[in-house]
């Protein structure tokens, strides 16, 4: 009996070297957890058409919103292990919704870190109609009304949702939490004076920026946004070490051979170098990352040993 087991473990192991070899050899599904046109898409849809031409295979793009990304992630978790099936996901599904509710993967065990593709800051904005114009002057506001201001946040367990909870808990002002269902309609509460604040990605704030329904404050990464230089950082504005930023990458399910991981680490790391790769992104308010699977691997071990903190001081749960 354990001679025929370790047969069939070395013929299996044979196989998946020798598919190893000759990777890819069919189509590539790209998995990602967001809708179409969101920035996540566009990373997606920005690199497979890059590695199409490196590796001389289609790179299919299949949307998988829901559920905070976990479907998404779910499903390429149960994928087969063969570099066939690719996951663009966000720091959520990767680092720390495990810790908001029940998975049907272990985001550690079931998946393998390819690459951190880009990476932004939360931006804290206020409603025009808010007499503040920085960070202090909205935690004095805060501090002397307590729970009179709300602020909006993407949903429960939402980066925007954390986010303000770290905030809070920094500063010791009290604001109540109205959550919706997304970024476009939580931003245009705080436009329209619904809510009072929100701390939300770049891209989806900028036009009542522009219109000047929106006034930002600070960003939420520890040195300035090179998207939003003149934008001071929370950090700086009286909150030393405050970070909290939104990032993306590539992820494989468990078992994938170690050379496919490392060839696609190459390839992408490779085209998120190239110019107009990262005016594409740019403009889309993301700046490309890059890097070893293994730096990407301790970003969400850091990560997930962050906000757990984080979320246990809050009782923060999903939707």
């Amino acid at each position: 009996m354990f001679h025929r087991m370790l047969l069939a473990f070395s013929l299996a192991m044979l196989s998946l070297s020798a598919a190893a070899e000759n990777w890819p050899s069919r189509p590539i599904r790209f998995v990602v957890a967001a809708p179409g046109g969101s920035s996540l898409d566009i990373i997606a849809r920005t690199v497979g058409e890059n590695l199409k031409e490196r590796l001389g295979q289609p790179v299919i793009v299949e949307n998988v919103p829901g559920a905070s990304g976990t479907i998404a992630s779910a499903t390429v978790a149960r994928a087969a292990p063969d570099g066939h099936t690719l996951l663009m996901s966000y720091n959520g599904p990767l680092a720390y919704t495990q810790y908001l509710t029940t998975l049907a993967y272990d985001p550690q065990k079931d998946l393998v870190p390819v690459i951190q593709t880009s990476s932004q800051p939360n931006v804290l904005v206020v409603s025009a109609r808010l007499p503040v114009k920085s960070v202090t002057e909205l935690v004095a506001l805060a501090k002397s009304q307590p729970g009179k201001l709300n602020y909006a946040s993407v949903g429960n367990g939402s980066s925007s949702h954390l986010t303000t909870e770290l905030f809070k808990s920094m500063t010791g002002a009290y604001v109540v939490h109205i959550p919706y269902n997304g970024a476009p309609p939580a931003a245009l509460s705080v436009a329209t004076g619904e809510t009072h604040m929100l701390f939300s990605v770049p891209s989806v704030v900028m036009p009542h920026l522009r219109s000047g329904k929106l006034r930002a404050l600070a960003v939420t990464s520890a040195t300035r946004f090179p998207l939003l230089p003149d934008l001071p950082t929370v950090a700086e504005s009286g909150l030393p070490k405050f970070e909290s930023l939104t990032w993306n990458g590539i992820a494989v399910p468990a078992g994938t051979p170690s050379s496919v991981v490392q060839r696609l680490n190459r390839e992408v790391d490779a085209i998120l170098k190239l110019g107009d790769v990262k005016n594409r992104l740019n403009q889309a308010g993301l700046e490309p990352a890059g890097g070893t699977p293994e730096q990407f691997k301790a970003l969400i071990e850091a990560e997930a040993r962050k906000w757990a903190g984080i979320i246990r001081r809050t009782g923060a749960k999903l939707d």
